[in-house]
């Protein structure tokens, strides 16, 4: 596939360069059109049978399912957001005192929440692993101190596949090779990567791996998927919803209950999952995504940035290397002569939009940007 932009494809304003797509992603076109026919469908709820209440969903499972190379749809569950699905996690998982669960420096509090809570009720102890200092091989010496924190009390390595910060990348082969050694758990919040970076279910085989919808999967807010590994296949879901249970398809047989959960991660469903808007504007997304593949998607990334991030380390700033962090998604560190404030203002004014997570100015762009947007964004660092 030619690499060339597709921002024709999105409603994105003329007079503005989104270089913020880890915040939020734009709707594409079509993912609009879907929202839009969708919510026709409650004006008219006569037309509404009982399949229509299941059939959406699968079709989002399945997509998802080929997206991550997971082998079962019936291993994914809809989700309304990360903390919905890492809750769920953590709640099935038999924590003792003095079992560890590993997290990183300042990740998402999403993946940080739910298991403090843990630590309250159990015992169990939050490590968490501290990030080098600013500099070369950082992300490396990163990765080195996480493999050599996993040990015998590790219970849990609750991490992100590229931290949402910076765009720094985990190995998480290595990470799993580990984690098995010590039969450990490997849990992935997968949002600000999937969908624009390769995950293969197959080479990493997780624990589990939580995806928000709205920023790299081009879906709603309010919307996400979860792969839980059949490791997960008895657990206990955060709520009773009428359809997460057997025999639930007939609507006739409801008035008699049936206990028994559907199979695998069906169970999971957040509550009214076949939600008639939200669900096929997702599904609509990641078809899109299918079509491009993460793989272009990086391809084109590092084609628009490359430039750009060459001049910006001429200036004196620190962008961690290729091989260690995401293109669709890269944390600039300025040198000391440069003022964050005077850099914010400059942003401003000229209609560039990036975000600030610690000490990184978050850069993140996607296939509706050009290589000009990232050399706009370059003249504000001048």
């Amino acid at each position: 596939m030619e690499l060339k932009s597709k921002k024709h494809l999105f409603s994105l304003s003329e007079n503005i360069t989104y270089l913020n797509g880890s915040y939020m992603s734009p709707l594409l076109k079509s993912v609009e059109q879907v929202g839009v026919e969708s919510i026709s469908i409650k004006g008219n709820p006569q037309n509404l049978t009982e399949s229509d209440f299941f059939s959406r969903q699968v079709v989002l499972k399945k997509r998802f399912a080929q997206l991550i190379e997971a082998d079962s749809y019936q291993n994914i569950a809809i989700i309304p957001s990360a903390s919905y699905g890492i809750s769920t996690v953590a709640n099935n998982i038999s924590l003792q005192k003095g079992d560890e669960v590993l997290v990183l420096k300042e990740q998402f509090p999403s993946n940080i929440y739910a298991w403090k809570r843990r630590e309250t009720e159990t015992g169990c102890i939050i490590k968490t692993v501290e990030a080098p200092q600013v500099g070369p091989n950082r992300a490396k010496k990163w990765n080195e101190t996480l493999l050599n924190a996993i040990h015998s009390k590790t219970k849990v390595v609750a991490i992100p596949q590229l931290h949402w910060a910076d765009g720094t990348y985990f190995d998480l082969k290595a990470i799993r090779e580990k984690t098995n050694l010590v039969n450990a758990y490997l849990i992935i919040d997968g949002t600000q990567s999937v969908g624009a970076f390769p995950f293969s279910v197959k080479d990493i085989q997780p624990d589990a791996l939580i995806c928000a919808g709205y920023k790299w999967l081009m879906g709603p807010y309010s919307s996400g998927v979860a792969y839980y590994s059949d490791r997960f296949n008895d657990g206990l879901p955060i709520e009773e919803s009428w359809m997460n249970h057997e025999g639930s398809e007939d609507f006739s047989q409801l008035v008699n209950y049936n206990y028994n959960y559907t199979p695998k991660a069906g169970r999971y469903d957040v509550g009214q999952s076949s939600n008639f808007i939200l669900t096929p504007m997702l599904s609509e997304g990641i078809k899109q995504l299918l079509e491009w593949t993460p793989e272009y998607i990086q391809s084109y990334c590092q084609s628009i940035s490359e430039d750009a991030i060459k001049e910006l380390r001429d200036l004196g700033c620190f962008i961690e290397a290729e091989s260690f962090r995401g293109h669709h998604l890269f944390g600039v560190y300025l040198p000391e002569h440069l003022a964050l404030s005077e850099l914010k203002n400059r942003l401003i004014k000229n209609n560039i939009f990036v975000s600030y997570r610690g000490n990184a100015v978050r850069v993140s762009p996607n296939v509706y940007n050009t290589k000009e947007d990232l050399m706009k964004l370059v003249a504000c660092f001048r």
